[in-house]
């Protein structure tokens, strides 16, 4: 089944066993970057596993490839550490999380569910273009209150004073936002939607981003911040089925953070915030 042919199930029933399979893998989640409970967090994902092998085999084997991302993110830490070191590390293992189920899915199950539609030919609407500037000036109003208010931009160093680390900054803030959506949305959510509703597909999948984005460094009441704004790329994406439009969406925000951040660290820099 393609993702143009998973149209919107609103009305379907869900099979109380398969909501219990993907609500475990959503549960493994938080337990896993949330609370770094590793070995709770394993043992939640092969339940969900267990479960779903009886209850739907379609659902099994698309939840084991959300499964293997999990794992394989899982096993770097997930923090801010600009060292090149973990970099590389945290790099690889994100690019591995994407790669690998797209590998099984394409070639070893040979379905075309997970994709990351670009190019699609289809323009852009005027509300869709509206909501660029929209989620700057969203961004700008927000970002600043809750990093200085919260204290959570202390979980980013300070890139203020080294050409490098700023430069590194940049770099590592936008290669997360580009990855959230090829994992969160177009991997774990288009792979949910396969069995749910979206609107239920959407929260499963916006639980472990938001779990996800709580060990990068969105603690206090992030949260709040991060879950409806997982739910509405979700959502985005189901309108506009378009890789391209919710990452431009997400790097907008993101550029409104990094130059949030920097200005954070360093109130006589980028003085341009309002909080």
């Amino acid at each position: 089944m393609t993702i143009d042919a998973a149209i919107d199930r609103s009305t379907r029933s869900v099979h109380p066993g398969k909501l219990v399979s993907a609500a475990l893998v959503s549960a493994s989640g938080v337990l896993l970057f949330g609370f770094q409970y590793n070995l709770a967090g394993y043992a939640t994902l092969a339940a969900s596993l267990v479960v779903a092998a009886f209850v739907d085999r379609d659902l099994l084997r698309h939840l084991a490839l959300i499964v293997a991302g999990l794992v394989i993110i899982s096993l770097v830490p997930l923090n801010a550490d600009l060292s090149l070191g973990h970099m590389a590390a945290m790099g690889t293992a994100l690019a591995l999380a994407v790669i690998v189920p797209w590998v099984v899915g394409r070639f070893v199950y040979r379905e075309r569910i997970i994709r990351f539609p670009m190019l699609t030919g289809r323009k852009w609407s005027l509300p869709a273009k509206l909501y660029l500037p929209g989620v700057v000036i969203l961004g700008y109003f927000i970002l600043p209150v809750y990093l200085i208010g919260s204290g959570a931009y202390l979980n980013w160093p300070d890139a203020s004073g080294d050409p490098s680390v700023f430069w590194r900054l940049f770099i590592g803030v936008n290669s997360v936002g580009i990855w959230d959506e090829l994992f969160f949305i177009c991997t774990t959510y288009t792979l949910l939607r396969q069995h749910f509703p979206n609107w239920l597909a959407n929260i499963l999948q916006a639980v472990i981003f938001t779990s996800f984005l709580w060990e990068i460094g969105y603690t206090g009441w992030g949260p709040f911040l991060t879950f409806p704004f997982a739910l509405l790329q979700g959502y985005t994406f189901t309108l506009t089925k378009s890789f391209s439009y919710v990452v431009s969406v997400h790097l907008l925000f993101d550029l409104v953070l990094f130059l949030a951040l920097v200005h954070a660290h360093n109130r006589d820099w980028l003085a341009i915030f309002l909080y």
